[in-house]
């Protein structure tokens, strides 16, 4: 890319965090009844009008080389977005959409994309008492805050900033109780809400046991060894080794990638044993197959001595006249 291009694309990415948030607080005075002055909504819309042209003008040249390279519209157009929309506003939008989502999943006792036949794992036990009591918290600040501002501006924009916390706390709670571990043909998914998701083959899980571990860092931190560490209040109860590294990406869009696995299940004894029991089953049969190709050589062996001594024998007969 030229020296302008990469300009326009520092530009276009710098555009869009700027601009987000007073979109944000504009959209929250709206929301909240808030009377805003004719001037600085010319203003906010001259300003994303500006940003939208400045977002075309990068996009352009990028989603016409996608096409000239053999792309459909949607691959182009997605990529072009993925250049110019820094990662971490479209993971923070995603994972926002896919919690309001949950939301409705959780209210319809529903759970996400968990096959007939697998075995769901929840997770959410040493969070949730945290969860309600944040929430509770939330809900005693808002009703606080409603009584005790005089001004009706600040009083409104408050009011809805703190409800739209409240909905947010529900649906990160709900996000989890909807997104369990999945335990599947051996397979293994890992999740914490919308905010991680990884697809472990069965193929590659060497063992797993219960290990209680207690955490110091974030929801998820990779050590030097490769060792994930996908912690639900600050603990870990099961630990998967795998032959091979897997990769997984970071909530804010990072990747990494681990060797062994620690991560949180309310009933960590029941999870082990239905990874154990899935890969028990495998090398039961596969020993079986084992056993069998023995039982078949070992057939073969003794049938090819009989057949020898039979021939021995028979010639003995024959050379008895002889002598």
């Amino acid at each position: 890319m030229s020296t302008g291009g990469t300009a326009g694309l520092l530009a276009a990415r710098i555009a869009v965090w700027a601009a987000l948030p007073g979109e944000l607080f504009l959209a929250v005075c709206l929301v909240a009844g808030v009377r805003i002055p004719g001037a600085v909504l010319l203003g906010a819309e001259a300003l994303v009008l500006a940003v939208l042209a400045l977002e075309a003008y990068v996009m352009w040249p990028l989603y016409a080389a996608r096409r000239r390279a053999g792309d459909g519209r949607r691959a182009a157009g997605a990529a072009a977005v993925r250049a110019v929309v820094p990662v971490a506003v479209r993971r923070l939008v995603v994972h926002e959409v896919r919690a309001l989502h949950s939301l409705g999943l959780w209210l319809l006792r529903r759970r996400h994309r968990v096959p007939e036949g697998a075995r769901p794992f929840p997770y959410t036990g040493p969070q949730a008492w945290i969860m309600w009591a944040f929430l509770l918290v939330s809900v005693v600040e808002t009703v606080v805050l409603a009584l005790v501002i005089p001004w009706p501006l600040v009083h409104a924009v408050v009011l809805v900033v703190d409800v739209y916390g409240i909905l947010i706390i529900l649906a990160l709670h709900a996000a989890c109780e909807t997104r369990p571990h999945v335990v599947a043909d051996g397979a293994l998914r890992l999740r914490y809400g919308a905010l991680f998701d990884l697809r472990v083959p069965a193929a590659v899980i060497v063992s797993a046991r219960v290990e209680r571990r207690f955490t110091d860092g974030g929801l998820v931190r990779v050590d030097e060894e490769g060792t994930l560490d996908l912690a639900v209040g600050s603990q870990t109860a099961v630990s998967v080794e795998l032959t091979e590294p897997v990769e997984f990406v970071r909530p804010l869009g990072r990747r990494g990638s681990a060797r062994t696995l620690r991560f949180h299940a309310d009933d960590p004894r029941a999870m082990v044993a239905a990874l154990g029991r899935e890969r028990s089953t495998e090398a039961d049969a596969a020993g079986t197959a084992q056993a069998g190709g023995k039982a078949t050589a070992g057939g073969k062996a003794a049938a090819g001595g009989a057949a020898q001594a039979g021939g021995t024998a028979a010639a003995g007969e024959r050379s008895a006249p002889a002598a």
